[in-house]
């Protein structure tokens, strides 16, 4: 499972279609494990949020990308704006995968960001810098 690809979410009014402009926020993460004995069990709960994503109020769009034997993944989303998000995150099953994926976390990063609908989807490329950005900012100088 290297990368899904962009899947559109619940929300259609995105890209040229009519109601396709104005903002939308964007969300990105790099998450790590500790273990390579929990990378089954993130990639089970990783396809039942995916699944959720799609289907919520407010969704634009989800890609994922995984590296299982680095322990590590990558999500992009975007969103028709913070609430949506906010609400998805509070929801389960994302909202209880979380507490049982965090004893199993080495590190997460995330990142928001609000750009035109008519950017959407975003390039892996420009989340990633954006995540090494905000990692740079988040690690205490030696």
């Amino acid at each position: 499972m290297p990368t899904i690809p962009w899947m559109p979410g619940a929300d259609k009014a995105t890209g040229p279609a009519p109601g396709g402009t104005g903002p939308a926020v964007v969300m990105a993460s790099r998450l790590e494990l500790r273990s390579l004995l929990g990378v089954p069990r993130f990639l089970v709960l990783a396809l039942v949020i995916l699944r959720q994503v799609r289907a919520a109020e407010g969704s634009v769009g989800v890609s994922l990308r995984a590296e299982p034997l680095k322990r590590t993944f990558w999500t992009l989303s975007a969103w028709r704006d913070q609430e949506a998000l906010d609400a998805f995150a509070r929801t389960d099953p994302h909202a209880v995968s979380v507490r049982r994926l965090r004893p199993g976390m080495k590190g997460a990063v995330f990142v928001f960001w609000t750009t035109g609908r008519d950017q959407v989807p975003v390039g892996w490329e420009e989340a990633r810098r954006r995540l090494a950005e905000q990692a740079a900012r988040e690690t205490p100088a030696a």
